[in-house]
Parts: C-alpha cells; sequence; structure tokens
C-alpha cells in the first residue's frame, strides 16, 4: 500500500454522491459563490485612485493593497486549501465565508491605510473558499458530467473575475469606495446563508496532522505525473496570459497613444474565457480532458502569433482590431485549458483533491507571477514583439507538453 493510501481514509461518501446527478440549483449555488469570492480580490484595483485621495497616501503604498490581497490568496491556496481532505469542506467553505465577510467589514471601516493594507491581506486568504468550491463541486458530480459541473463553476468565478472591476468603479463613483466592501460583504454573507442551507457535509478523506498533510502533497507530486504536467503545462500558459495583460497598457500607452480605460476595456475578452469554460467541460466529458489541453494550448499559440501582424499594420484602428481578435482568441484557449486539466487533476484520486488542486494551482499562480516579471524583462529589451515572442513559445511549450507524455 502506498503512502498516500496509508494516508487516506476512504469513508465511501464521495463516491456514493457522485452516483447522484448534482441539482441545477446546487451548481448555481457552487458557481454563484465561487464568482461572489473571487471577485473579492479585484474590488480594489478600480479604487487605488480614490483612496491616494481619501487616505491620503502615496500611489505606491495604494499599490500594495491589491498586491497583498493577490500574495494572501497564493499563501491561501498552498497552506489552507489542502485542509479539505482533513476537515469537511462544507464546514471550511462555511468559515471562510464567515472570515471573508470580516475582512470586507474591517476593509470598509479601515481608518488609515495601514489597517487597509491588514484587512486586504485577509481579504485575500478569506477568498481561498474558491479552492474550496470548485473540488467539492467535482466531489458531487457524476463521474461522466465532472468536467461540464467544473466548467459551469468555473464560469461563475471567470464571470466573478470580469464584473468585479465593472461593478466596483460604477459603486464607488457615485457612492464612494467603502460602500464597495460594505455591499461586497453583504453579497457574501448571502451566499454563505445559502450555502449554508443548500450545501451538504462531506466526510474527511483523511486523519492524518497538518504537518504530515502538508508532506504528503509532496509525494502527491512525486506520484503522478499527470499532476505534473497539468501543473507544468497550465502554468507555461499562464506565463505568456500574465505577461500579456502585464504590458498591454504600456503598449497602448506608448505605441497607439490610449490610455487605462482602454486597456480596461480588453479585460471584456473574459467573457470569452467564460464561454470556453462549458463548452470545455462538455467537450473534456464526450472526447476526454486530454485533447482539450492540446486544443487550448494550439489556439492560444496562434493566438498569441498573430500579434506579430499588428507590427505589419499601418493603420492604428487594425492593429486595435488584431489585438482584440488576439486577446479573445488566447483566453478562449488558457480557459478551455484550465477547466481540462482541472478534469484531469480530480480523477487522479477521489480522496486528495483539495491537495491535488492546491498543487495544481501553486504551479498556475508560480507561472502567473513569473510572466509578469519575465513580460517587463522583454519589454525593456525587446519591446512589445518581445512580449509577443514570449507569450507565444510559452504556449507551445505548453502544447509540447501535452503531445509528449514523456
Amino acid at each position: 500500500m502506498s503512502s498516500i493510501q496509508n494516508l487516506n481514509i476512504n469513508t465511501g461518501l464521495a463516491a456514493q454522491t457522485a452516483q447522484r446527478p448534482l441539482s441545477a440549483g446546487t451548481l448555481f449555488l457552487l458557481a454563484t459563490a465561487a464568482g461572489c469570492s473571487v471577485a473579492s480580490l479585484y474590488y480594489s484595483q478600480p479604487l487605488l485612485g480614490s483612496l491616494v485621495d481619501d487616505l491620503q497616501t502615496s500611489e505606491g503604498t495604494a499599490g500594495l493593497i491589491p498586491t497583498l490581497t493577490q500574495l494572501g490568496y497564493a499563501l491561501g491556496i498552498l497552506l489552507l486549501a489542502p485542509l479539505g481532505d482533513r476537515y469537511d469542506r462544507r464546514s471550511i467553505i462555511l468559515v471562510k465565508v464567515a472570515l471573508l465577510v470580516l475582512a470586507l467589514l474591517a476593509s470598509g471601516f479601515a481608518p488609515g491605510v495601514s489597517a487597509l493594507l491588514v484587512a486586504s491581506l485577509a481579504v485575500g486568504l478569506a477568498a481561498t473558499v474558491t479552492q474550496d468550491l470548485v473540488p467539492a463541486a467535482a466531489t458531487l458530480a457524476p463521474a461522466a458530467e465532472r468536467g461540464r459541473v467544473v466548467g459551469t463553476v468555473m464560469t461563475g468565478l471567470l464571470l466573478g473575475i470580469l464584473l468585479s472591476r465593472v461593478v466596483s468603479g460604477l459603486v464607488a463613483q457615485w457612492w464612494g469606495w467603502r460602500t464597495v466592501y460594505f455591499s461586497a460583504a453583504v453579497a457574501v454573507s448571502l451566499i454563505g446563508v445559502a450555502l449554508w442551507r443548500g450545501l451538504q457535509r462531506f466526510a474527511p478523506t483523511t486523519q492524518v496532522g497538518y504537518l504530515a498533510l502538508m508532506a504528503s502533497m509532496l509525494t502527491l507530486f512525486r506520484q503522478h505525473a499527470s499532476l505534473r504536467r497539468a501543473a507544468l503545462a497550465q502554468g507555461l500558459l499562464a506565463m505568456g496570459f500574465s505577461a500579456f495583460w502585464s504590458m498591454l497598457a504600456v503598449m497602448l500607452h506608448h505605441q497607439l497613444h490610449l490610455g487605462s480605460a482602454a486597456a480596461g476595456a480588453f479585460g471584456l475578452a473574459g467573457a470569452a474565457g467564460a464561454l470556453a469554460a462549458p463548452l470545455a467541460g462538455k467537450l473534456a466529458d464526450k472526447r476526454g480532458p486530454e485533447i482539450v489541453t492540446r486544443l487550448g494550448a494550439a489556439i492560444a499559440a496562434l493566438s498569441f502569433a498573430l500579434l506579430f501582424l499588428g507590427a505589419w499594420l499601418p493603420d492604428d484602428k487594425a492593429r486595435l482590431v488584431v489585438l482584440l481578435v488576439s486577446a479573445v482568441g488566447f483566453d478562449f484557449g488558457v480557459q478551455a485549458a484550465l477547466v481540462a486539466h482541472q478534469t484531469l487533476v480530480y480523477q487522479l484520486d477521489a480522496n486528495a483533491r483539495s491537495r491535488l488542486n492546491a498543487i495544481f494551482f501553486t504551479g498556475m499562480f508560480v507561472g502567473m507571477s513569473s510572466g509578469a516579471a519575465l513580460g517587463g524583462l522583454a519589454m525593456a529589451q525587446w519591446g512589445w514583439n518581445g512580449v509577443v515572442a514570449m507569450a507565444t513559445a510559452t504556449s507551445l511549450a505548453a502544447l509540447l507538453v501535452r503531445m509528449y507524455r514523456h
């Protein structure tokens, strides 16, 4: 018996639950909860200008607010997400939702920037409830529908990311930045009540202590080559994705003389990602996740390569059209690959889905962080074409990882 098998206590609850179709109401609840929770990570971004004036702080200090939120999220994925295998996942979800409400309220009541920075870190940690909701959906779904269910929950998550900045900007413009946090706290509270009433309990799949639980993640990483390939391939796709979005505003400003509003408008291409999620999930159920990961990586690579065409177009409007088409294309490809990779990873071990999820998203987050840094270096050394070349190369590398198993 392997060390992972020794760690797990197979209660059979997950298998029994998966035999029953997941109700539309529960699926909608999980998707909505994922969207409302992840949106908390992005509310602060449109508020930074107001925060500088209202809290009398510098732009650099205000910029630490979203940075600490993302840092808290990364730490939460690594340190807290694995607990879903050790404890009742429903209880963890409800506790994190309650903590997220408190963190949002603390942000709204923050008397100064120091308090807001601490609250922002707490928001990031608690918002990792999204990383408990997706494995919960995968556990509740029948095996034949797991891709579709995961894709639907990811649609809610992606729409939360897409709409959060828009809602935050509008609410702040009319009622002030504090109202953004108070409104978010109310919304998350309502979601928490719905989860408390509508979400069933999950039996733990292991009884080991926290340190052993964390150590088992290394064992899982070594044991499952499919997990390593999924984390590496999605991390490579995330590198190009992050490099593009990190440098887009700089390119638009210097080459096309457009402001930050134009860069923000390109974020609407995220709707393509929301569309890709359920389609990719259904295709993964019918044809298997492997073909969807390859298709997603190929679409991303072709879409990034299309950006080279912009350098040869003399008309700025034509260049903007190419940028938009490319953004829609690679966003679709990256999100399709993400859903397919999650479907693949959740199939590896039903008793370790929270830990598998944590490992996978840690690899993806490393790719996102590396992409932002390397994109800046490429922009400084070779300009926008350097960023495009990097994004194309990393997407092709992801496709090679999916094509060659060894």
